[in-house]
């Protein structure tokens, strides 16, 4: 039985995708790439008697990291990113920060390594590197859940951005094209911007792979 729940809100002034994922057995949850986090979003958590665990971060811009402060405040939680995500948090010209309004850095992430497992909220979440959009952008996916958070890595027909700082076009085509397609058609995605797919459906359906 699948246990996991996944809650959407489209948050911060670039519509993105942030989800609560919830054990729907123990009431824990992680939040990924919160955006913002609004109190609206808090108190359903608390009305929901949810435990966060954690948050999962796909990648370092600011439209995806703008509301960890506010989430740490109220749950004060490990971080995760790519270990070479890391340095572009801290640095407001890579994390756009600087270029869409106010500087903003983030410190203490905690850095995963492709392939490795992290346990936590009763998932096992597996981290795959997926440069391109930016050089430690990450998906997780939950293979016993049939899940994956693609973050700005592939969306519904579509790919991420390649334009900006440690992006490269080559290395996203082949990120996807070697690590992502080949998970099972049935893998459910969750992108960070516009609506889930799946890879079957990309890989029939995606004009950019």
């Amino acid at each position: 039985i699948l246990d996991m729940k996944i809650e959407r809100f489209v948050l911060g002034s670039f519509g993105t995708n942030v989800y609560v994922a919830v054990n729907e057995e123990t009431k824990e949850a992680v939040i990924v790439d919160p955006a913002a986090f609004p109190d609206y979003v808090c108190s359903h958590i608390k009305e929901e008697g949810l435990e966060v665990r954690a948050v999962l971060l796909t990648h370092g811009h600011i439209d995806h990291i703008g509301g960890v402060d506010a989430v740490l405040r109220k749950f004060p939680v490990p971080v995760y990113a790519h270990v070479m995500e890391v340095e572009v948090l801290k640095n407001e010209q890579e994390n756009l920060s600087a270029m869409f309004g106010a500087a903003y850095t983030f410190e203490k992430a905690v850095g995963l390594r492709d392939g490795e497992i992290l346990s936590t909220a009763g998932f096992k979440f597996r981290i795959i590197h997926t440069p391109g959009h930016t050089k430690g952008g990450c998906c997780y996916y939950e293979k016993d859940e049939n899940v994956l958070f693609s973050g700005d890595t592939l969306f519904m027909q579509s790919v991420g951005r390649t334009d900006f700082p440690t992006g490269s076009t080559s290395t996203l085509i082949r990120s996807i094209r070697e690590k992502l397609l080949i998970l099972p058609e049935e893998t459910k995605v969750y992108p960070g911007h516009m609506e889930e797919t799946t890879i079957g459906f990309e890989k029939e359906r995606n004009p950019f792979i």
